[in-house]
């Protein structure tokens, strides 16, 4: 058995952190928020030999705009992301509409986006969000830094790309047009389970016509998934009336495209209080309302 116990390390610079992740020979865990990482090293699942905790390396604490992208430095708390201001355009107002859904408000001022994207859980919303949108990981390693993009990235439960001895520096998001609307909704059980099944889209629409279609959905495979096929069924379609209330006028391309993410798209696995039929219902479901949110939310 393992004997309990840790070294911890805590550089101030890219080079030092890198320094300190140098030997691939032992087991080591970068510490940022820690939210996920504290509770199964007190849970015993994890028992790393070294913990780097980079909360000193004051350069990964930085949100950018530049050249039509933002950038979000691994320092970054969700709780950042509350205001819809934090980001401009329609994807800062995705952002606070996903973030509110991410655990209570300690979790989000002390978390981070990057932390979520690191751990790969396939109920992040931040992981569905970067895989629908075509954000790029960065890291800095050994061999000097690369980019990976989301869709390459999210490798199952907890597995990702990730390279002995580097780390995630940052995560960069191209900023959406002014003529798309953005949606986020989630569904849990109790309000303190991870989602059953969540969805992020946005819709761009010109004329009443839908140009593009980005949909992401959490927590319905081993991984981010991003409903291609959903998506491609949209393009091209007008969108109509949305009719009233909750519910969609009958055959809109909004309940077809809810019932492809469902079959095509998703692969959810049972669950305890959830078997695959009503998961696959809940996808169909949301994936509906979630496009409908973003379609109300495109300027007229």
């Amino acid at each position: 058995m393992k004997p309990a116990g840790f070294d911890y390390a805590v550089p101030r610079t890219v080079p030092e952190t890198l320094n300190a992740l140098a030997d691939t020979a032992r087991d080591i865990k970068v510490l940022a928020g820690g939210q996920s990482l504290i509770l199964e090293m007190h849970l015993q699942r994890i028992q790393p030999d070294l913990v780097v905790d980079i909360n000193r390396v004051t350069e990964l604490d930085r949100l950018s705009v530049n050249d039509g992208t933002v950038e979000v430095g691994a320092l970054i708390r969700h709780g950042a992301f509350e205001s819809p201001q934090a980001v401009p355009g329609p994807l800062g107002t995705l952002f606070s509409r996903a973030v509110v859904n991410i655990a209570h408000p300690p979790i989000r001022a002390r978390g981070t986006m990057v932390g979520s994207l690191a751990w790969a859980h396939p109920a992040s919303e931040w992981c569905a969000i970067a895989t629908a949108l075509d954000a790029d990981i960065l890291l800095h390693g050994p061999d000097g830094t690369r980019q990976v993009p989301a869709s390459d990235w999210f490798h199952g439960p907890l597995l990702t790309a990730h390279r002995p001895g580097e780390f995630i520096t940052s995560v960069r998001f191209p900023l959406l047009g002014a003529d798309t609307g953005v949606g986020f909704i989630e569904h849990r059980r109790t309000h303190f389970c991870f989602a059953q099944v969540a969805v992020a889209a946005a819709l761009t629409v010109r004329d009443g016509v839908i140009d593009e279609a980005r949909i992401g959905l959490v927590n319905c495979a081993d991984r981010p998934v991003r409903a291609r096929a959903a998506e491609q069924a949209l393009t091209g379609a007008d969108v109509g009336s949305l009719g009233t209330g909750h519910r969609l006028p009958d055959g809109h391309p909004f309940l077809r495209a809810g019932r492809i993410a469902a079959e095509q798209d998703a692969a959810p696995l049972a669950e305890p209080y959830a078997d695959l039929e009503y998961r696959r219902h809940a996808i169909a479901v949301l994936v509906g309302r979630t496009l409908r949110q973003a379609a109300e939310g495109v300027p007229q």
